[in-house]
């Protein structure tokens, strides 16, 4: 039964004709808005996955619950299907249950807090937030298990419940979520955090209406997703050929136990003025925790941003066009897994999408692919109990390689998400029991290109207290493939030193890494594939990197470039150089994956040093799950 909207007053918004100017300041408006939550939160949280790293993603929405403004795109339309009560003015929203917002947020350590907007009577906007907890309970510091089997091993789930109803906080109900986490000092500031954030946009927008009355208001919002809607229709006919059928695929290596890769399937056509993607021949779900519960909503955000981002940045991102795209995901797959599967892991799939996208509409217009990149956010807890008795935890994201692109390099050492930032290694130390030893980009890392993937970066943790790490890591058996004749990045690698003496590697997705004071774990992070030919590179711009440190004299080579000691340009030998590198290429590809997979396995244990992961086994109920929808899906066709 779907959510019943209480709005006493039922007269309709009338519609208000805007020039350009008013619309522009209303825009602007909301906009700044959208970060002044961002700056709320950043100064009222605790956990550092939030307030310096900068884990969270606003919202404001229209009436009808489209995103005007934000980042991760409007679940509002999933929270109204599947919420079965009433939604009224002085309500907040809680949840942290993908299985009950259709995915708007994917894995229970997300906090989701809603505030709908009401003015005399009438449902005008909606404000939301969520962001990343350091902790909601489970059986793992850091609630994201790699071995979890059901959503009930990660940490408290949080159904859609009304945490403030008539502006007043349900403080039993709070109680018990806080009452299981380990840090719940730390959630109940983020918590609060969150609130202040969707209360001043809740504010922002009240004083525009009061400004400019709120008719306008909503027509305003809706010229700016009609706005948004013309020019992504005009991106999807003029990028996307009719009738057709483009297919891409790629892979999470492995689900932490032992079993990989999974596929990421999805062919893209399109029909008239509808773009649609299908991600028929997607895996079955893991019986891990890598599952991604993708939203709908979210992946059309994702295509809306790639595309804008690739062809015309100009224009402003919201759900305008959202009619104009149809995502198609089989229920069992790994990214739409059947309830209780487990969702704690899934950044490597959520991330990997991007990939798969620039794979997708590249295929067409070669000049605005985007080579593969750091398709992750690799996660680095550690834990334990210091010298004094105190429990401390740590939750931090790991940055590496930006893809190269038609419009120049990857950036080096950078977050997938754009808004996130590293926590300062001074702020690590101050308040854990650690000391970064290393912190530098890895040379060569990036891959070979007219323009270079950016390098990943190698961060030395040194244990100080004895404690507990846990590592979520992926493409450290496949590559991040280079694009029109670019080379893939290199892969990732974790080691830990021992105080000992000892050196062991470890597996990317592993928990409970038991390190004693003077422990050093080495995190080295993947780069981004190259873009276009490398050869045609700039001889003088490699030698620049030499000189700083980003590519090695060896490395030059991968350009065709020879350079003398004192690191100018030999001309005659690079030129030399190339032609001889040109000769043995020959056709240059459109995708340099770095070899197949069953390549890939096969040469494992020799390149990594780890085991190949064995071909996955998939719960029996899943696979007739999936049989059913096909012989269903068979049957209509004839």
């Amino acid at each position: 039964m779907p959510a019943k909207i209480i709005q006493p007053n039922s007269e309709p918004f009338k519609k208000v004709d805007l020039d350009p100017i008013t619309l522009d300041i209303i825009e602007s408006a909301l906009r700044s808005a959208r970060y002044e939550m961002d700056a709320v939160l950043y100064r009222t949280a605790m956990s550092p996955g939030i307030r310096e790293q900068h884990d969270e993603f606003p919202m404001i929405a229209s009436p009808g619950g489209k995103m005007v403004v934000g980042q991760f795109g409007s679940f509002i339309h999933g929270f109204n299907r599947d919420y079965d009560g009433t939604i009224e003015e002085g309500d907040l929203f809680l949840t942290s249950d993908p299985y009950s917002c259709a995915g708007a947020i994917s894995h229970a350590p997300d906090w989701l807090v809603m505030r709908p907007v009401f003015l005399d009577g009438r449902l005008i906007a909606y404000a939301a937030m969520f962001g990343h907890m350091t902790d909601v309970g489970g059986k793992v510091p850091g609630s994201l298990p790699t071995d979890a089997a059901q959503i009930y091993e990660e940490g408290v789930v949080i159904p859609i419940v009304k945490i403030y109803k008539n502006d007043e906080l349900q403080e039993d109900v709070l109680k018990v979520i806080l009452h299981q986490c380990r840090m719940p000092q730390w959630n109940h500031s983020d918590f609060n955090a969150l609130v202040a954030a969707v209360r001043l946009a809740e504010k922002r927008v009240l004083e525009l209406c009061g400004r400019f009355g709120v008719d306008m208001i909503q027509s305003a919002m809706d010229e700016l997703l009609e706005r948004n809607r013309r020019a992504m229709l005009h991106l999807i006919q003029t990028s996307v050929g009719e009738d057709e059928r483009v297919y891409f695929e790629d892979y999470v290596d492995d689900d932490g136990m032992g079993m990989g890769p999974y596929k990421m399937a999805c062919t893209m056509w399109r029909e008239g003025d509808l773009l649609v993607f299908d991600f028929d021949g997607t895996d079955p779900q893991s019986n891990s925790s890598i599952n991604m519960f993708l939203n709908e909503e979210m992946f059309k955000m994702f295509v809306g941003v790639y595309m804008i981002n690739i062809f015309d940045p100009q224009i402003m991102f919201n759900d305008g066009f959202y009619d104009h795209v149809d995502v198609r995901i089989p229920a069992g797959t790994l990214l739409k897994p059947l309830k209780p599967a487990a969702l704690s892991s899934r950044t490597h799939a959520l991330a990997r999408i991007f990939d798969v996208l620039s794979g997708l509409l590249g295929q067409r217009n070669p000049d605005y692919m985007v080579a593969a990149g750091f398709s992750d956010s690799p996660h680095f807890m550690y834990s334990g109990y210091d010298k004094d008795g105190e429990w401390y935890q740590l939750y931090q994201i790991g940055f590496g390689g930006i893809p190269g692109r038609p419009a120049g390099d990857g950036p080096d050492g950078h977050s997938l998400w754009p808004s996130f930032t590293n926590v300062p290694n001074e702020f690590l130390e101050a308040y854990f029991p650690l000391r970064i030893d290393i912190y530098a980009s890895i040379p060569d890392s990036g891959g070979p290109g007219l323009h270079r993937g950016g390098n990943g970066i190698t961060i030395g943790y040194r244990a100080l207290e004895p404690g507990e790490m846990s590592l979520h890591d992926d493409r450290w058996l496949t590559y991040p493939w280079g694009v029109v004749g670019g080379q893939p990045g290199r892969r990732s690698k974790k080691e830990i030193h021992r105080a000992d003496g000892t050196k062991e590697l470890l597996k990317p997705k592993v928990d409970h890494i038991k390190v004693e004071a003077g422990d050093l774990l080495l995190f080295h992070t993947w780069g981004g594939g190259g873009w276009g030919d490398p050869f045609e590179r700039d001889p003088a711009l490699v030698a620049l990197e030499v000189d700083r440190g980003l590519v090695t004299m060896e490395g030059a080579k991968r350009y065709g470039v020879v350079l003398n000691a004192d690191l100018s340009v030999d001309e005659g030998a690079t030129t030399a150089l190339r032609e001889k590198m040109r000769a043995e290429r020959g056709e240059i590809k459109l995708i340099d994956r770095g070899g197949e997979i069953e390549d890939l396995r096969a040469a494992c244990k020799a390149e990594t040093g780890l085991e190949p992961p064995s071909a996955p086994v998939f719960r029996k109920h899943v696979i007739k799950v999936l049989k059913e929808r096909r012989e269903s899906a068979g049957a209509a066709a004839e």
